[in-house]
């Protein structure tokens, strides 16, 4: 039986454990009746282990999200088209706009709780006549998306240890080729964290939970406490067009990238699904709470930020990049800046290490199904440690070959970064969009769950599949204008470019062994 908006489990069967699951049998650990349930009917094997439980869970999507962090050291395109008060108000329209996404989401994960996610849901619930191209393409899409996403968290935890050293010895010069160094060197530490330390990173999301919370107070302490602050008629109503842009409105829609980009990746328990316990109640429990949660602090930190900086030009010229570090340096000493600045640095890292998890369990989930070259390597689970290692490698292995670009052009990188949001709001729309077509036209045919929106499923799914569209089209646009190549949004040929890849791959090759999830479901029937 399915439940309302609040997630009550109501006539749901109870969570218990068999004897092998209470004697923590091989694969089997934590895996309750109703996970057991869920994964038959999907027709997959359980191989992974189930260490993840409510706070562990929530603690994984809060990190990996990190919204006050992103706010403080990704907003640099908000202040130029925007300033304060356009990425105040453009985080509060986008937090409600993208909240329709996430409880769209969070039903698709209650229905099919599954580490594949959306290509997952657009095989299920899309019409049977377009399910398995599409299915495809969401995969590759979602694919794209996390591994490129994943290689931005190196890359800002390099660039930032390059900014305080930079605040300690203002001659030190910064070079690409050291960035790059520093990408491979985070990258590597996560490697082997990620293996070899798989069964203490539940442990290890509850301690950064903390971290994430105390942080955040330090923080915002410091900026009220002793920053110099701008009126609130500046903070809040004076915007500004700084990108050269026809109107102001328009340089808000561009500039609302930043928050747009702080906003994404609840989804990201849902790839971790077949990790935690009881999955149909707690991952969409995870993503709601997780979003409401970095929403309240996210705003919170977003209007203190935003009073501080009182000479924005000042702020965007900063010799590190980083205007967070201009503020900084307006309330304490270098020393202090450099103490302050650990604080994202560590946090970024812990996302970091949580986005390699949830990247490479998604990527692991469409190699299963065949729907990646390599595949049945990529698809191979570490037996004693019951990770999938390979999967874990490969997704290393992208951030680092994404690293060397950096050497020869930032500006290639960037766009292979910004690619992250663009992919991934193509995969909301299309199984958002599914799910959709599902409650409309075959209501009865969509599986029960614990977690449902009930009456509320049509209007919220039209609200998230517009909403995805609406960010999907801001995201190619460029920073101002006039556009030089340098300047120059290139996530769009790089989308067109991964976009035809996919085609091609399909036509040789995926077409032949790649069937989609839906054909494992149960009461699945061909044609």
């Amino acid at each position: 039986m399915a439940t309302d908006l609040n997630g009550s489990s109501g006539d749901s069967p109870p969570k218990e454990h068999d004897a092998e699951d209470i004697a923590g049998g091989k694969g089997n650990h934590g895996y309750t009746r109703q996970d057991r349930s869920d994964m038959s009917r999907m027709g997959k094997v359980q191989e992974l282990r189930r260490d993840y439980r409510p706070l562990s869970a929530l603690a994984f999507t809060v990190i990996l999200q990190g919204v006050w962090e992103v706010l403080l050291t990704a907003t640099y395109q908000g202040l130029v088209d925007g300033g304060p008060a356009g990425l105040i108000w453009s985080f509060v329209w986008t937090w409600f706009g993208m909240s329709t996404v996430i409880l769209s989401l969070a039903e698709m994960s209650s229905m099919a709780p599954t580490a594949g996610g959306q290509y997952h849901w657009v095989s299920e619930f899309s019409p049977p006549s377009i399910q398995k191209p599409l299915s495809y393409f969401t995969g590759w899409m979602s694919t794209l998306s996390w591994q490129a996403g994943t290689a931005s968290g190196p890359f800002l935890v390099g660039t930032l240890i390059q900014s305080s050293v930079i605040v300690m010895y203002p001659e030190y010069a910064p070079t690409t080729w050291q960035g790059t160094l520093m990408v491979i060197a985070v990258t590597l530490i996560v490697w082997i964290l990620n293996i070899w330390g798989a069964r203490g990173m539940p442990m290890f999301q509850n301690i950064m939970l903390v971290v994430h919370v105390l942080g955040f107070l330090a923080i915002v302490v410091v900026f009220w406490a002793l920053s110099p602050r701008a009126t609130a008629e500046v903070t809040f109503l004076e915007f500004r067009n700084d990108g050269g842009w026809s109107t102001t409105g328009l340089s808000l829609m561009v500039g609302q990238i930043s928050a747009i980009y702080a906003c994404i990746c609840s989804d990201s328990s849902a790839h971790m699904a077949e990790e935690i316990e009881d999955a149909g109640k707690t991952v969409p429990r995870a993503m709601i709470g997780a979003y409401l949660m970095n929403g309240v602090i996210g705003l919170v930190f977003i209007i203190s930020y935003m009073f501080t900086i009182t000479d924005v030009a000042a702020a965007l010229e900063d010799a590190t990049g980083y205007p967070h570090i201009w503020v900084f340096s307006q309330a304490v000493s270098a020393g202090g800046v450099a103490a302050l600045n650990t604080i994202p640095i560590l946090l970024i890292f812990a996302g970091t290490l949580t986005f390699n998890l949830s990247t490479s369990r998604q990527t692991w989930a469409f190699a299963r199904d065949n729907g990646l070259p390599f595949s049945s390597w990529i698809a191979k689970v570490d037996k004693k440690r019951q990770v999938p290692a390979n999967a874990v490698a490969v997704t290393c292995l992208f951030t680092i070959l994404l690293s060397f670009i950096n050497i020869g052009s930032d500006v290639a990188f960037n766009a292979i970064i910004s690619l992250n949001v663009v992919s991934l709001m193509v995969t909301y729309v299309c199984s958002i969009g599914s799910v959709l077509y599902r409650r409309i036209r075959h209501p009865e045919l969509l599986p029960t769950c614990r977690w449902s929106l009930g009456r509320w499923g049509v209007p919220i799914n039209l609200g998230g599949l517009l909403y995805s569209a609406h960010a999907f089209f801001w995201c190619f646009w460029p920073e101002g204008t006039p556009v030089e190549p340098d300047s120059f949004n290139w996530a769009s040929v790089m989308f067109v470019g991964v976009f035809l890849l996919s085609l091609v791959d399909y036509v040789l090759r995926g077409r032949k062994h790649y069937q989609g999830p839906v054909v494992l479901v149960e009461g699945y029937k061909a044609g």
